[in-house]
This record gives C-alpha cells, sequence and structure tokens, in this order.
C-alpha cells in the first residue's frame, strides 16, 4: 500500500525515503561513478543500517558519525540515522586530525564510519576518542573494523518501528567559531523541508525541481549546501549524481554524459570549470538553472558563466544556523548584466523574513546599515551543548549572522562586511581566531593577527601578520609548515608578512580595518 504522504507535505527524512521508495521504487535516486541506486535500494538499505546502529546500542538522540567523501553509503547512513531518531554528524574530511578528534569527542559519537582513505588517520586517535564504541570500515579491509557491506548486509531490511517528529534533531553540522572552537549545528527534520513547502504554498516555484532533473551533487554532504540541495531533489524524485570530490574536468563530464539540469556551485568551482581546455567542446545544453554562493561572484566570473552555460542563474545567501539559503537573488535581477543589483544577495523568500540592527538592537531604516540578522522556518534548533552561544545567536527565534549590510527601498538584502571578521575561502567559512591560535604556539611568535584579503579564484584568501618573539627567527614557509601539521591546509595562511608591532587602538585592541585596508580600498564590498 502506497503512503498517502504527498512529497509537498514532507516532515522527517524517514518519512520521506520511505514514502518516495513506495512511490517510485524502481526510479534512480543516485548516480555514483556510474552505478545507478534507485529509491527502494535507498529504502532497503537505511533500514539495514538503522537496525545495525541499533543492535550497536544507539538510541534516539545519539550521535554517528561519517569520516569519508561522499558515497550511497552516506545517504544509507543519513536516512538509517533518521529512522531511528539518531543525529548524523558528517565530518569535514579535509579538517586536520587534532579537529577531527575534537568534533568526534564533543559531539560524544557513538558509531563511526570510516573510509579506507582515513584509516590511518582513526587509527592514530582510537585510544583518545572518549565515546565512541563501534567503528565501520566504509570500504577496503580492516582487520579490526567489520567492512560496511557486510555489517549491513547482517541485518533485516524492514522499516524500524519509531514515530516521528518534525522537531527531531537530524543532522548536527559544525561550524568554526570566533572562539576557535567549531560547534555543533543541531537541524531539525523541518530544516530541510518548511522553507520550499512555504514557497509552494506561496505560489513561488523558485528552480521547479521535478522528477525529471538530474542534478549535480557537487558540494559535500558534510557543507549544509550540499546536503540540502541533495535532500530537496529527493523530496521530488530527481536523481542526484554524486561527486566525491570536486574536479572541473569531471564534473564537465558528469554534466555532459548524464544530461545534468540544474547544479549548486560555489564561484570558486564555476571559474575552475570555465579554466577547464574542455570546457568549450563540453555539451553542456542540458543545464537549465546553476544556484551559486558560498562567497559573492565577480561581475566579469558572473558574465562569463551566463554566457557559457545559458542557463538561468540563482544565487543565494544563508548560513547552517539558518538551514542554508533564506535569501536568492533570481536570474531575472541577473540582467543587465551591469545591473548595480547584482551586487545584492537577494530578496527573501516567503516565509522568511530580514531585519538589519543596530549596535544597541534597534531596527533600521532602509539603506543603513547594520546587523544582518534571521527569522526562518528552516532555523537551527541551537548549539549543541553551547547555552552561551545559542542565546548569543538565536535570540527570539532570530539568527544573528554577524553580517554587516543592508535593504534598499525594494526589500533587497546587500552585504557588506562582517562583524566577526570571517573569512569565506572558496565556500568555507573560516575564522581567524582559530588560525591565530595556531601559528601563536610556535614558540617564535610573539604576537599574529590573521586577515582575508580579496583573491580572484577562491574570493578570499588568508593571510597572517606575525610579530617575532625578540631574538627570535623563524621563515615564512616554517611558519607555514607549522600551521600546516595542524590544522586543514584550506585554513593555513597563503601568505605571512612579519612586522614589528600590530596597529592597535588606545585601549589595545587590534585594528585589522588598517591591516585589511591596503588589499581592499579598491573593493565595492569588504567581502569576497
Amino acid at each position: 500500500m502506497k503512503s498517502s504522504i504527498n512529497s509537498s507535505e514532507f516532515q522527517t527524512l524517514a518519512e520521506m525515503c520511505s514514502h518516495q521508495a513506495q512511490a517510485r521504487p524502481n526510479a534512480v535516486a543516485f548516480l555514483a561513478n556510474n552505478h545507478p541506486h534507485t529509491f527502494l535500494q535507498l529504502e532497503l538499505g537505511s533500514n539495514q543500517v538503522g537496525h545495525g546502529l541499533t543492535e550497536a546500542g544507539v538510541k534516539s538522540g545519539s550521535r554517528v558519525a561519517i569520516f569519508g567523501k561522499d558515497s550511497v553509503a552516506h545517504y544509507e547512513i543519513l536516512f538509517g540515522c533518521a529512522k531511528i531518531k539518531a543525529v548524523l554528524v558528517d565530518l569535514n574530511w579535509r579538517l586536520a586530525p587534532p579537529e577531527i578528534l575534537y568534533i568526534l569527542n564533543d559531539a560524544e559519537t557513538e558509531v563511526l564510519f570510516v573510509a579506507q582513505a582515513f584509516f590511518p588517520l582513526v587509527e592514530a586517535m582510537v585510544s583518545q576518542l572518549t565515546s565512541v564504541r563501534t567503528i565501520v570500515a566504509l570500504d577496503g579491509e580492516h582487520p579490526d573494523w567489520p567492512a560496511y557491506e557486510d555489517w549491513k548486509a547482517a541485518r533485516p531490511d524492514a522499516q524500524p518501528s519509531c514515530e516521528y517528529c518534525p522537531d527531531d534533531v537530524a543532522v548536527q553540522m559544525y561550524s568554526s567559531g570566533t572562539t576557535g572552537r567549531p560547534k555543533g549545528v543541531q537541524l531539525a527534520n523541518y530544516s530541510f523541508f518548511r522553507l520550499m513547502q512555504g514557497m509552494r504554498a506561496a505560489g513561488d516555484p523558485w528552480m521547479e525541481l521535478n522528477p525529471a532533473d538530474t542534478l549535480l551533487l557537487s558540494l559535500p554532504q558534510f557543507h549544509i549546501g550540499g546536503l540540502w540541495w541533495a535532500i530537496q531533489g529527493y523530496a521530488v524524485g530527481a536523481t542526484g549524481v554524486i561527486v566525491d570530490t570536486f574536479v572541473a574536468w569531471q564534473a564537465l563530464q558528469l554534466i555532459e554524459g548524464h544530461k545534468v539540469t540544474k547544479a549548486v556551485l560555489v564561484p570558486a568551482m564555476i571559474q575552475l570549470m570555465l579554466e577547464e581546455p574542455s570546457c568549450a567542446q563540453t555539451d553542456l545544453s542540458s543545464i537549465k538553472g546553476i544556484v551559486y554562493g558560498g562567497s559573492p561572484i565577480s561581475p566579469p566570473l558572473l558574465r562569463k558563466a551566463m554566457e557559457t552555460f545559458g542557463c538561468d542563474f540563482f544565487q543565494i545567501y544563508g548560513l547552517t544556523e539558518t538551514g542554508n539559503t533564506a535569501v536568492c537573488l533570481r536570474p531575472a535581477d541577473h540582467f543587465p548584466i551591469d545591473s548595480p543589483r547584482l551586487k545584492a544577495a537577494g530578496k527573501p523568500y516567503a516565509g522568511v523574513e530580514i531585519k538589519i540592527i543596530d549596535g544597541q538592537g534597534r531596527i533600521l531604516p532602509p539603506m543603513r546599515s547594520g546587523e544582518i540578522c534571521i527569522k526562518s522556518p528552516s532555523n537551527m534548533l541551537g548549539y549543541w551543548k553551547n547555552e552561551s552561544a545559542t542565546a548569543q545567536t538565536l535570540v527570539g527565534g532570530w539568527v544573528h549572522t554577524g553580517d554587516v549590510g543592508y535593504k534598499d527601498q525594494d526589500g533587497y538584502v546587500y552585504v557588506c562586511d562582517r562583524i566577526k571578521d570571517m573569512i569565506i575561502y572558496a565556500g568555507e567559512n573560516l575564522f581567524p581566531a582559530e588560525i591565530e591560535a595556531v601559528l601563536s604556539e610556535h614558540e617564535a611568535v610573539a604576537e599574529v593577527a590573521v586577515i582575508g584579503i580579496p583573491d580572484e579564484k577562491w574570493g578570499e584568501v588568508v593571510k597572517a601578520f606575525v610579530v617575532p618573539r625578540q631574538g627570535g627567527e623563524i621563515k615564512q614557509r616554517e611558519l607555514i609548515d607549522f600551521a600546516r601539521s595542524r590544522i586543514a591546509d584550506f585554513k593555513v595562511p597563503k601568505s605571512i608578512t612579519f612586522v614589528d608591532a600590530l596597529p592597535r587602538n588606545p585601549s589595545g585592541k587590534v585594528l585589522k580595518r588598517v591591516l585589511r585596508a591596503p588589499f581592499w580600498q579598491d573593493q565595492d564590498r569588504q567581502v569576497s
């Protein structure tokens, strides 16, 4: 008997997975390495995962982690967790070992799925894991950990018995913070459905996602943009083409080979694809829409992308804390190509409210800059076991973004600067405090200040200003290698300038605006 749930009424990930298996069992849900996986296969596989997790002692609210590049197994585990009301923590595999260890322990992870490429890293930290009871090898063979397919096959494929609630935490995504310690953003089931449902109710088709679509899943599942996009495709019965690691020429091949219709890309990805020699010979005619975000796009790059792809472009703006997108610049606003409106992030969707406030929390009128605050039906529940951070960010239902911007008379939102000094490198949010803390550990470093500087390809790159200790000697390459051994490579400074002193105000605070000024003075906005 088929489920009576309509795709526009999904409330939880578990219900969505089961409904699609009944409604379109033999339709292809995902393509991975050219192998199709149907909605029914995802349903049965996720049921087995749910039973396996239960047998491993996982209960409602327990955290389960994945450490590996995207695969179909990631989605089986996502839905398997959802079906027993466990919470998935998908790790950013580009992080450094100390960062991975911190997240696993902070989340109180009980079961860890590890891809073969990361076996050595996990082996080295096993003795320091405080809560992990079971480790499963996602691929390859390990002498101590069961192989995922064997582990899964030993379990029944009947759906676990559970009652689901839209407010149940579904995933926990870690977002770096100004203190240097990442925070676990708790996103409920509703974060993946309510925004689109509100838009449909308001008669807004947005991208008109439908079962005939083939979506390029080029952003990783550990990124809110990647997971949200994949789930929107799943909810309408579209096919998702899984990309385990973005490589420009491979992405172009996938678009042509699978007739991809819609994609989400950060500007750096778009630029790499356009720079790829094979781009000119690639058949891109199937593409009907591209969503871009994560960082603003330069006018020349956007112009070239629109000419090359010849499709609709949608710019989106939001945070992990808002459940991904909250604001969108629609295709019609991309014309004319030299329109000042292209500097806007867009307008809020139906059901989303935006306010701009001053330092005292007062709402500012149009064209006055202040902090951007977002009230979205997809907003996070709060940070995992961090009440103080939650209270600072989620205030009366409003997410305080830490971004400076304004609204114009027509309600378009413009992002101008960042209150919290955040750096956006190729769509990744980086925080100077975290990088500064690592560089300060070097014995030859007395003081350090980190900023983001504009970069045509990556949006922004990390630059450090270092005051050496008296009598200390250090070279740029040595300090960069030191940082690389402690934090993810994409967080490591691309350049270091050694200075005698950092600029400060009378109270002693480092004046980063002074450090930023030479690099940003010719830019239209102070974010890139």
